[in-house]
């Protein structure tokens, strides 16, 4: 060919450049085109489902984040809440991500790297080997669950793994991953399938269990341990062999992980504190996780302990408890049957907040009350004989009578007359109003006022109230209301049972009842108590710590013959206290100015107890009468000696000398016969100052001192 015929058959310059110009636009187009139906597609996808992909099983913890019940979600699906760097073992997360996705902190959803492995070793090897995709990419498929397995589907996984790296952190994303995948069954998230298949939590797990757990999501049916746990078997050592390939785990450790068995059955979910659970549920809406107050520990034992004393009672008979902490009011755990699934107990009734009659669970509070007043110390005698209050007469439980004995004997060996007597000079009312400003509430029939007979169990009260009232004696006479759900602030107020000094009386007394066989000496101080017709056995004490109630019965009512507090309830509460493993801490000391004085010592007036109807005056006696201060009045004092109070006159007309003063319950000393008496103030606000002659006759003001 010529020369010249070459250069006419190539097209003109111009042309070419024409054609490559009309095929880069052509191009162009065709990539915006694209580009331009790719972000509709995208667009089209619509926002991540986040907010669905978070909706857990509510669970309920104990004060230290402990499991104690998780419920399932309105589908039936486990599926809990987890957070990886807390309460995931670390090498579990270390064998998940070597086998699953070794970039996870370095890419951005997509791992180019990884995607190709798995199509060389599809073209090399005739079979997928690797899938490629990374645990963002699985959270996206376990987002939005679809069955095919086509480029589109992996397309879509890959654009949304991209939206969850924008939206979300890596261990925001780790630990949604964690929560959603499957691992058969019902179970989704590596802390529900822990729980139901080692019975722990994920915390701490051998390197069987870790590779067990990594192998289960990537075909959960097909390697379900409850059906197929052979091949779940082969599955997990197929990750072990591989993670010895890559010189992650040594190959000694790996065989010893192939030894382990397997699980073969799920275990149940825990069911701790089920009454607390239910209660906690119901009262905090929407809320994934509701810490409680609660000691999943100590609750175990006592649920073990109240199950098997329940047992021992015979059928139809249940077991409640209750602990509180003394400081707090914290409640540490709370028993509310003996078997929550024992129809025939009524195991679903939490009868720690049931009303039942006190027996004689009320009686150191008259006590506490009569030490308040003064006119009664625990060294003052008292009769302990026939004695009729208008048309009641109370008896013994043992229908005897102990003649005179020490106020302390009379509430240690828990006499009815007694505490009748003294409950009759301290008010009926005046108990039932302060212990309802303790936070006890008190219930009586319909349209009866308090009376004498509240003392004996003539009243309702729930076992978590008497556990508040007994916590205040251990408080030297401050309540402080229960609580059993935490909560970011604490506003609960204390409130007022009773003068220290007389809080503390009580709880020296109640220490040195004689306990049960199964107790020691000294060192819990409690109180028992049988409601009428054998239908309720209590027991209540606490120690420097903790205050335990316990009530023994049938939830329906129905009488129990021989169910008595002291042997019936008494030995679960001593139990209790041994099962909590610790030492019984010791009582709080005395409080300044609490009077510790043999009867001998004693002011004359305090030396025995004169009941109401004894009390009558001869001659020209008058009962004793304080003219000065003035009920309910305010008294200014000097306080110009160093901020000290300057002393308080005090002015008394009639009574029989000698006259006994007492200041909040504490003696200060006598007046003479000129009837007056300088004494010094207590301190600024409420003081209660008593005035008592020699035949037990007393008169009280209530003043305020500013």
């Amino acid at each position: 060919m010529s020369e010249t015929g070459a250069i006419a058959s190539a097209p003109p310059p111009m042309g070419r450049w024409r054609s490559v110009r009309k095929a880069a636009a052509i191009s162009t187009a065709a990539g915006v085109i694209v580009a331009g139906v790719f972000a509709v597609w995208v667009a089209l996808l619509g926002p991540l489902p986040l907010e669905q992909a978070r909706m857990v099983s509510t669970t309920v913890v104990d004060r230290n984040g402990k499991l104690l019940r998780a419920y399932a979600m309105a589908d039936g699906r486990w599926r809990l809440p987890v957070d990886a760097k807390t309460a995931v073992d670390p090498g579990y997360l270390k064998l998940l991500l070597a086998y699953e996705d070794r970039r996870f902190h370095s890419h951005r959803g997509v791992d180019p790297l990884a995607l190709g492995r798995a199509a060389f070793q599809l073209v090399t090897r005739g079979h997928i080997v690797s899938g490629g995709s990374t645990i963002t990419m699985q959270l996206a498929r376990l987002m939005e669950p679809r069955r095919e397995r086509s480029v589109y589907a992996k397309l879509r996984q890959m654009v949304r793994a991209i939206e969850i790296e924008r939206q979300l952190s890596k261990d925001q994303i780790l630990d949604l991953y964690l929560a959603l995948a499957p691992f058969g069954g019902n179970l989704e998230g590596v802390r529900a399938a822990s729980v139901a298949y080692f019975g722990k939590e994920p915390k701490r797990l051998s390197l069987a269990e870790s590779a067990l757990l990594v192998a289960l999501p990537q075909s959960p049916e097909t390697r379900r341990l409850d059906r197929y746990p052979d091949v779940a078997r082969a599955a997990r050592d197929r990750v072990l062999d591989r993670m010895v390939e890559e010189h992650r785990v040594s190959e000694e450790d790996a065989v010893q992980a192939k030894a382990a068995a397997v699980p073969r059955m799920r275990k149940p979910m825990p069911m701790l504190a089920p009454h607390s659970a239910d209660a906690a549920v119901a009262t905090v809406k929407d809320t994934p996780v509701i810490r409680l107050t609660l000691d999943a520990s100590l609750q175990k034992v006592l649920e073990a302990l109240a199950r098997d004393r329940a047992i021992a009672q015979g059928p139809n008979i249940s077991v409640a408890m209750i602990a509180v902490d003394n400081e707090s009011g914290d409640v540490l755990a709370r028993v509310g049957s003996s078997d929550y699934f024992d129809e025939r107990r009524a195991g679903q009734v939490d009868m720690t907040r049931a009303v039942r009659s006190p027996g004689s669970t009320l009686k150191p509070f008259i006590y506490g009350l009569a030490f308040e007043d003064g006119f009664v110390h625990p060294e003052s005698l008292i009769d302990d004989r026939p004695i009729r209050f208008g048309t009641y007469a109370p008896e013994n439980f043992d229908m005897t009578f102990q003649g005179t004995v020490p106020v302390r004997k009379a509430l240690q060996l828990s006499l009815n007359v007694p505490a009748i007597a003294l409950l009759d000079r301290v008010g009926a009312s005046r108990l039932s109003s302060r212990l309802k400003q303790a936070g006890g509430n008190l219930v009586l029939p319909k349209d009866e006022a308090p009376g004498l007979a509240m003392g004996l169990g003539g009243v309702g009260v729930t076992l978590q109230d008497l556990a508040q009232l007994y916590a205040g004696l251990a408080r030297l006479g401050t309540t402080r209301p229960l609580r059993e759900i935490m909560v970011a602030k604490d506003e609960r107020d204390p409130m007022r049972l009773m003068d220290q000094a007389a809080a503390w009386q009580v709880g020296n007394v109640l220490l040195g009842t004689p306990p049960p066989e199964n107790g020691v000496h000294n060192r819990i101080a409690f109180k028992t108590g049988t409601s009428y017709g054998y239908r309720d056995a209590w027991s209540v004490g606490f120690d420097g710590r903790i205050t335990i109630g316990v009530w023994v019965g049938r939830p329906d009512g129905a009488p129990v013959a021989g169910l008595v507090g002291r042997t019936a309830a008494a030995p679960i509460l001593f139990d209790a206290f041994a099962r909590t493993g610790k030492i019984p801490a010791a009582l709080p000391k005395p409080p300044k100015g609490a009077l510790l004085a043999s009867n001998a010592k004693l002011p004359l007036p305090l030396r025995r107890f004169r009941p109401v109807g004894e009390l009558v005056r001869t001659g020209g006696d008058q009962a004793p009468h304080i003219q000065f201060p003035l009920n309910g009045s305010r008294i200014d004092v000097d306080r110009s000696n160093n901020g000290q109070f300057s002393a308080m006159p005090v002015k008394v007309a009639g009574g029989v000398l000698p006259l006994t003063v007492l200041v909040n319950g504490i003696s200060v000393g006598e007046i003479d016969s000129r009837r007056q008496r300088l004494v010094d103030p207590p301190g600024p606000g409420f003081a209660r100052l008593t005035i008592i002659d020699a035949t037990g006759a007393a008169d009280t003001v209530v003043i305020r001192v500013q």
